[in-house]
């Protein structure tokens, strides 16, 4: 039971997949600028900002289409509507045609997804404030745009806009973008942000917004104090929350915490015997590739398989310009937790391929146990890294060690070899850089 016509959820209509057709958009636009250094010059892009939606709009359709199709094929009743709990064992689905039936199942999941933060006192009624949603849909090319939030999604959209020739400006409360990354990783963004970008506000907050003559003037507070400035739009980007709203879970007997999110086991069950949670709506990190795991442990339970979701790392993926990647235990995490560790760290200035793209703002990093030189975590700064982090999911899986990684034979010239010459900067063993050789 799904709102839209056919199955898609927030990643496919109006997240990582339309972010993503047009964030490949402004590559193919920043990489002919950088072409010039490699003498090879273009001219201005002409951008039809119609065709672009256009496009982008199609990726959309031609993917949730396939779905519904996919969805008749394994004989899914797939029902346009919402729905609420009667009671543990009834849904009150109201359709899209207005028709209102009730419905009997022996077993639910709950996947609800999440839904935009905003804060209340900046909500202004106006077309020109924007969010994840509505920035999507490309209303015009504007001359400046302000986005709030200094995370993931606000840099993306705005990296978006940058390309297509918008003065981006971003005001971020923390001392840094990406406040959940490690430093480290970040900073290479932050430095090529910092040149691109109108400017980045940092320890700094918005505390009032009021259209005036077809602009935003906004008030922002800073360290030095308060100032004011005037946008053509602004992009509220702070987050978003569990969508609980008109489900009946209290019918059900469905517990949430305090943060709003569903309460579940390691088999996805809610207090509810019969009913399941999956996705957002079970808490952080609120990806779709950890949805759709959550999902196939939900089902195999229902279907009286021993199965649990206990991953021991869920990538995440900064799709920038460097992507930032990681996957398992931070750096930031090791220092809360006060978890010992060592760090193996490869720069891509010193990677083959890396120099051939012209693009030598990266670093690989590996995170292991100073004991048993176990694999904790992986860290991956550059293009492609959304890409690369497989491959460290994978190896803190398997429990496999930095030798491990050193003894895999990669391909060269590759950037994925640049986990490998990490593993062989541990040791010393690097044949693209120099490290004293480890002690035995």
């Amino acid at each position: 039971i799904d709102k839209e016509i056919n199955p898609g959820g927030v990643c496919l209509y109006r997240g990582c997949i339309p972010s993503k057709a047009l964030l490949h958009a402004a590559k193919v636009i920043n990489e002919s600028k950088e072409a010039k250094d490699w003498g090879i010059e273009f001219g201005e892009p002409k951008i039809n900002i119609d065709r672009l939606r256009e496009w982008k709009n199609e990726v959309v359709k031609k993917l949730t289409g396939g779905l519904g199709i996919v969805s008749k094929q394994r004989k899914v009743n797939y029902i346009q509507g919402t729905a609420s709990f009667i009671n543990s064992t009834t849904l009150e689905i109201k359709k899209a045609d207005g028709k209102t039936d009730n419905h009997q199942f022996e077993n639910a999941i709950i996947a609800t997804g999440s839904v935009i933060t905003t804060i209340p006192s900046l909500n202004i009624n106006s077309k020109r404030l924007l969010n994840s949603t509505t920035a999507l849909d490309l209303p015009e090319i504007p001359k400046s745009m302000l986005v709030i939030g200094g995370g993931y999604i606000g840099l993306e959209l705005g990296s978006v806009y940058h390309a297509l020739g918008t003065k981006v400006s971003v005001v971020e409360m923390m001392p840094g973008l990406l406040p959940g990354a490690d430093r480290d990783l970040v900073s290479y963004l932050s430095k090529k942000l910092n040149k691109e970008f109108d400017s980045i506000m940092l320890n700094a907050k918005v505390v009032d917004m009021k259209e005036s003559k077809n602009r935003i003037k906004v008030k922002i507070e800073t360290e030095e104090g308060q100032e004011e400035h005037e946008y053509d739009y602004v992009l509220m980007s702070i987050g978003r929350k569990p969508y609980t709203k008109g489900l009946g879970l209290e019918n059900a007997h469905v517990a949430v915490n305090e943060r709003g999110w569903i309460k579940v086991n390691k088999q996805m069950k809610t207090d509810g015997d019969n009913i399941y949670a999956i996705g957002d709506i079970v808490g952080e990190p609120m990806l779709a590739h950890k949805a759709s795991h959550e999902a196939r442990v939900a089902v195999d339970a229902i279907a009286g398989e021993k199965v649990a979701f206990e991953p021991l790392a869920i990538p995440a993926v900064v799709f920038t310009d460097p992507e930032i990647a990681w996957a398992g235990l931070t750096e930031n995490q090791a220092k809360e937790k006060e978890i010992n560790y060592e760090i193996a760290k490869f720069p891509w200035a010193a990677s083959g391929r890396a120099t051939t793209l012209g693009r030598s703002d990266g670093i690989t990093k590996i995170l292991l146990d100073p004991d048993t030189e176990r694999i904790l975590g992986i860290g991956i700064c550059g293009p492609g890294a959304g890409e690369l982090i497989a491959e460290g999911v994978l190896a803190i899986e398997m429990g496999a060690n930095i030798t491990d990684l050193k003894l895999t034979i990669h391909p060269h010239p590759t950037l994925s070899e640049t986990v490998m010459e990490a593993a062989e900067a541990f040791f010393g063993q690097s044949t693209h850089m120099y490290k004293p050789r480890r002690k035995k």
